[in-house]
């Protein structure tokens, strides 16, 4: 159904039995049952200055939670013990983010999927040390879309991230304003964030990658739902909206819904499809987000469950959707959402080709190369669009190491929303056909993008998004230069 699918016969059967090296040493919470609502994160309150300008304060705090009861983990979380308040702009508001780090260790916030300028990024270069503070300012440039914000500091972003330190960038226009589709947040609009994390036999954290770790990324045994396990919601009878993002460390995520047979895509990383794509399933990599209409009236019983596989290792009811008697404000599926110019390939200046590769002790590489953050590895122009040419060594054959440890990537690029040109020579299904900033790759695929470098001059950053592999060298940088 798709381009991009789950591993399959003997290369599915290697990664699986990869993982299985090291879960077999795991004590897993299997034990540990809680059933409780859905946390909706807050929206975040703002400021308004003399000139327009919303002005947000973030502070990036350590916590203690309770996953299970009776058991308290170390966490981190943003305003709060675990995860952050989801953050709502609209396009062409001037916003100001002031982010203060009462961590012990630095961090920075970048702003995943946003079109900001190189110093309001949050990439590595903007570290905030501890009991420090640091502002981004920008303009929202871009159209409706579901966005993320999370830590981006040099070799700590996987830990930082697993402990909690992640929320939602909501972004509205006038197209979302005049599309009839569930709008009310929190009630027929969910943030649901999906984040698979490891639990000892006593239900807390359990963060200590070991070399396979670094290899095949920190895999779990729970799968919480904006940090609670197996929670459920209340929803009416009728269309709901559901904002997916794949928040984990590197654990793939195919989602499904069991006991209902309409679910349509209607946005992916970087906004609206031009129309509802039916399926049965999405499959999103680490950092990918994908919106989703579900028509809960057509559900086989009063309870629908969210199911999320996760390629042979788990298969988890993730949460319960309880329908109730009232219902929906829209009970219908549009047939159109906006209109997507398609970018030719006439226009692509140049074309640049990007090789992942893993080697030994861990170690991670782009063109054989990693992440330096003294040398600048590409120089864009301005203006300019490009054609990005990026494969997944691992799996390509060959012998050595790339062709017995095959394994995944997921590749992120800051700063832009691309569109996919081809997977493997062949078009992408509808459900990739929008805007991305997050593409994820199998053993053996080459994906070509294309991307028009309309942002800020400045350095930003591209890298693998299992963030293992990011820690671990899988990162470049490229410079956006006026000529």
């Amino acid at each position: 159904m798709s381009g991009i699918r789950f591993l399959e016969n003997h290369d599915r059967m290697r990664f699986v039995l990869l993982g299985i090296l090291f879960l077999v040493f795991m004590n897993p919470a299997s034990s540990l049952e809680s059933k409780n609502p859905l946390p909706i994160p807050s929206l975040l309150e703002y400021r308004t200055s003399s000139d327009g300008t919303k002005n947000f304060i973030l502070t990036a705090q350590k916590g203690e939670t309770d996953f299970f009861d009776g058991t308290t983990t170390s966490t981190m979380g943003y305003n709060g013990n675990y995860l952050g308040p989801t953050i709502r702009v609209r396009r062409n508001d001037r916003i100001s983010i002031t982010v203060f780090n009462h961590l012990n260790n630095p961090t920075t916030v970048h702003w995943h999927g946003a079109d900001v300028p190189a110093e309001s990024d949050g990439g590595p270069h903007q570290g905030i040390r501890p009991r420090r503070s640091w502002t981004a300012q920008f303009r929202v440039r871009q159209q409706a879309a579901t966005l993320w914000y999370h830590p981006h500091f040099i070799k700590t972003t996987g830990e930082q991230v697993y402990k909690g330190l992640a929320g939602m960038l909501i972004i509205d226009d006038e197209v979302s304003d005049r599309l009839q589709i569930p709008h009310e947040y929190g009630v027929d609009d969910l943030p649901i964030i999906l984040q698979e994390r490891r639990f000892d036999g006593e239900g807390r954290f359990d963060y200590r990658p070991g070399m396979p770790d670094l290899m095949h990324g920190y895999f779990g045994n729970r799968l919480l739902v904006n940090g609670s396990v197996e929670p459920y919601a209340d929803v009416p009878r009728g269309l709901s909206r559901l904002r997916l993002l794949n928040g984990s460390n590197s654990t793939l995520l195919r989602i499904r819904f069991d006991g209902v047979d309409s679910l349509y895509q209607i946005a992916s990383d970087g906004g609206f499809l031009e129309r509802p794509v039916p399926l049965e399933s999405i499959i999103l990599s680490p950092g990918e987000r994908a919106e989703v209409l579900i028509d809960f009236a057509s559900a086989d019983s009063e309870t629908v469950r969210l199911v999320a596989d996760t390629n042979g290792r788990n298969t988890y009811t993730a949460m319960e959707f309880h329908i109730g008697n009232q219902d929906a404000e829209f009970l219908s599926v549009p047939e159109y959402l906006t209109s997507i110019e398609p970018i030719q390939e006439s226009e692509a200046r140049l074309t640049r080709r990007f090789e992942l590769q893993f080697g030994m002790g861990g170690r991670m590489f782009i063109n054989g190369r990693q992440m330096n953050m003294n040398r600048i590895d590409e120089v864009v122009r301005l203006g300019d669009t490009e054609i990005w040419h990026i494969v997944n060594i691992d799996g390509m054959g060959g012998g050595g190491m790339s062709g017995m440890m095959s394994q995944p990537h997921s590749f992120h690029i800051h700063a832009v929303q691309f569109q996919i040109l081809d997977i493997n020579g062949k078009s992408p299904p509808p459900e990739l056909s929008g805007w991305k900033d997050t593409v994820l790759l199998w053993p053996g695929d080459q994906i070509r993008v294309i991307i028009r470098f309309h942002s800020y001059p400045g350095v930003y950053m591209y890298h693998c998004h299992l963030l293992e592999h990011e820690d671990n060298g899988m990162m470049g940088q490229f410079e956006i230069v006026e000529e």
